[in-house]
Formats: C-alpha cells, sequence, structure tokens
C-alpha cells in the first residue's frame, strides 16, 4: 500500500504530522510492502530534508496513494475522490464549519476514518492528542493567571523544542496559596495534571477543596459525579450519565467560590448540561478568574467560550456584567483561553507520541487485518454514504441543492 501524509492546510496551520521519519522507516519494515509519499511543506516540524535524508519521497502529488493521512480538516476542495482518508473531521457533533466537509467527503465518494471515533469493543478511545492538549493547556492556564496578575511570565510554549523545556521554564513560577480545578478522568486532564505536577501542586478532595483553607497552591480533580446530580435527586449513576445525560443538572457552582482556575478537560456530550450559566458567572460569587478551556467547544460546557484562540494568541476576556469579549487581563474580566490546536505547540514530541500510538494499535488495522473492526467502527464515510453507526448525522450531511422556480 502506498499512503500519503498530508501538508496542513486549514489555517492557522498546523505543524503537526502522523509519523515521523524515523517511524516511517519502522513502519516499513513491519509491513512489508507499504511505502509512504509525503507532501512538502515549510512549517512541519519534520521538515522535508529530514524525510528525504530518511529515503522517504517527497512529492506535492498525493493521486497514487491510496490511503492518505493527516492531523486536522482537509480543506474540501483538496479532497481526492475515491480514497480512505484519515484525520480528525470535528464533524461527529454536528459542528457547522465543517458541514460542508462531510458532505464533499460523501459526494466525492471518500472513506473516511476519524481517528476521533478509533474505539475499542468497549467503546473507549484508543488513540489522540490528549495528553499534550492537557500538558500545554494547563501550562497556558498558569502563564495566564501569571500575566493577570504581574506574578510572572512565562514564555510562550511555541517557542519550546521538547516537553522538558516547558517544564524547566515552569521553575519561574511561584503561585500564592490559591485553588485549581481539573476537570474530567482520562488523557487530556492526565496531561494537565502532569504540569501541575511539574510544579509540585498538592492534590486535595473535593470536600477539602471547599470547606478548607491552605496556606499553599492546590488542586482538585473532578469527575462527572462531583460536579453533575440526577434531576429526580436519585444517587450519581455514571451509565445513566452517559445513556442519558439530560436527566442530569449541574452541581458544579458550589465550586466556584473558592477556585481561581478552572482547568476543564473532560469530555462533553452536547446533551448535558452546561457547567455553569452566564448569570451565574455574573454573580459575586463566581470567585473564578482564569478558564483554560482544553476542551474548546464553542458554545459548549463552558458558556463564555464563544471563539476560539490561537497559540500565538492564546487568550481574551470574558465580561461577565456584559457578556461581550474584552481585554483579556482585565480585572473586570475573567481571562479565557480556548485554544483549539494545544499540541501544535509541542509539534515534535506530539507528533512522535501519537505515532506510535498509531503503529502499535492502528496501522495492523489499517493496512488490511481489521479482524476486530476497529477501522469499520471508525469510518464515518464508505461508498458514498455516512456508515449506519453515523446514519444520526444524516440531516447535517444532506446536501440541499438550490433550484430555479
Amino acid at each position: 500500500m502506498l499512503v500519503g501524509l498530508l501538508r496542513e492546510e486549514k489555517i492557522p496551520r498546523d505543524r503537526r504530522v502522523p509519523f515521523s521519519p524515523e517511524q516511517i522507516n519502522y513502519i516499513r519494515k513491519l509491513f512489508p510492502g507499504t511505502d509512504f509519499i509525503i507532501q512538502p511543506s515549510s512549517f512541519r516540524c519534520f521538515s522535508d530534508k529530514e524525510y528525504e535524508d530518511a529515503g522517504i519521497e517527497v512529492r506535492e502529488d498525493l493521486s497514487d496513494a491510496s490511503l492518505i493521512m493527516g492531523i486536522k480538516e482537509v480543506p474540501p476542495t483538496l479532497l481526492i475522490p475515491s480514497k480512505t482518508y484519515c484525520f480528525f473531521s470535528h464533524t461527529i457533533k454536528k459542528q457547522p464549519h465543517n458541514r460542508i466537509l462531510l458532505q464533499t467527503i460523501i459526494e466525492k465518494n471518500i472513506r473516511l476514518v476519524d481517528y476521533e471515533c478509533l474505539i475499542d469493543p468497549e467503546g473507549n478511545r484508543i488513540i489522540g492528542f490528549g495528553r499534550f492538549a492537557g500538558v500545554v493547556g494547563a501550562y497556558y492556564g498558569i502563564m495566564g493567571y501569571g500575566q493577570r496578575y504581574g506574578l510572572f511570565d512565562l514564555r510562550t510554549p511555541t517557542g519550546f523544542h521538547s516537553i522538558e523545556e516547558l517544564e524547566n521554564e515552569l521553575t519561574k513560577v511561584k503561585l500564592p496559596n490559591m485553588k485549581m480545578i481539573v476537570t474530567g478522568g482520562g488523557r487530556v486532564a492526565n496531561g494537565a495534571i502532569e504540569t501541575l505536577g511539574a510544579l509540585k501542586i498538592r492534590k486535595v478532595t473535593p470536600y477539602e477543596f471547599i470547606n478548607y483553607s491552605f496556606r499553599e497552591p492546590v488542586y482538585v480533580q473532578l469527575h462527572s459525579q462531583d460536579y453533575n446530580r440526577s434531576k429526580d435527586d436519585f444517587p450519581f449513576n455514571h451509565t445513566e450519565f452517559l445513556k442519558h445525560p439530560g436527566d442530569f443538572e449541574s452541581s458544579f457552582i458550589r465550586f466556584a467560590p473558592v477556585c481561581d482556575i478552572l482547568i476543564h478537560c473532560s469530555y462533553w456530550d452536547p446533551r448535558a448540561p452546561k457547567l455553569f450559566s452566564l448569570e451565574e458567572m455574573n454573580s459575586p460569587a463566581f470567585h473564578i478568574s482564569v478558564i483554560a478551556d482544553i476542551t474548546c467547544d464553542v458554545n459548549g460546557s463552558i458558556p463564555s467560550t464563544t471563539r476560539t484562540t490561537t497559540i500565538d494568541d492564546p487568550f481574551f476576556g470574558y465580561d461577565p456584567l456584559t457578556q461581550k469579549i474584552a481585554d483579556p487581563f482585565s480585572l473586570n474580566t475573567i481571562t479565557v483561553m480556548a485554544v483549539d490546536n494545544l499540541p501544535t505547540a509541542l509539534p515534535r514530541d506530539a507528533s512522535q507520541d501519537f505515532g506510535k500510538n498509531l503503529i502499535e494499535r492502528v496501522m495492523p488495522a489499517l493496512l488490511g487485518n481489521d479482524g476486530e473492526g476497529l477501522i469499520e467502527r471508525a469510518s464515518l464515510t464508505k461508498n458514498g454514504k455516512l456508515m449506519p453507526r453515523f446514519s444520526y448525522l444524516e440531516d447535517y450531511a444532506i446536501k440541499v441543492e438550490k433550484t430555479c422556480q
């Protein structure tokens, strides 16, 4: 099989890639008969020369490849008909800005394998950039807090060559006795906790977080049961919450009066309650001054996330009184970080980690041995149609033709 690696064309451009040059050569040995071509790129974290020095062809035209792999969404005009593509499509929540993308994929008879949908038989995601999203997102949260209160000035993570450099930069940080919340329990939350670990910040329980004062900075990790409750006052049941999130309401607001930084990492189902309301954000009891929204669902679980930001310009201010965007570091606003491609701040580390997981857990199935149905489960489209598992996208994927009367 000939595999093509895309140049990332979505703006702002992403520097990540599915495989490093070294990993491609490992795949060639592991799967004889598999070869690669890669589109040239002036901004990719691994240079064209690094690929060429590894004996990999760099070529603009990928039409000879039967499998084409990238990271972010591919502009619809650049899609090659009748190929298999792998990338994060950001369509499974019916994101309006990617509707034309999914419609074009169906129209061009493309099989789309979405990395986000690669799950094991129990429904657990097996691959992603979550760890690095968490690492960088928490770093930005700390960075924003330092800028807001003039405590310290951290370098932007885009200047770091590795995660070790990021952790070394954190030695500048001296935090007061403040409190932080990390939501979630997956890869993203674990990455955020990794950054807090580099700062040697102590973890406390939800009860301690609400009821105790400390002489040092602390954080709490909140799971779904900690900030959601049944509308019928039944005991929290995680299985029921996953099946029927609309039957629950948020109880997060009880943490807001004692929290300084919220690092939001938990996956959000659009049927589930938001963490808090715009009205609650305008309450004098709402003490959170910095929100690092790593999930970055626009108009999602964090109502102040009305737009995304970039790794070079990561913050905006949300004025809870006017409900408008303002100066990110004014004391009248809440500082919000909503970068939607956080791992690209550490692109080499993130790409190598992602490629390693692809090789170990996905490539055997992707290159022909899909006995457990991994690729089938992750295929949104095939043969010009939505796959049954994604039939709920039908109204979103239908292309309405304009007709002349």
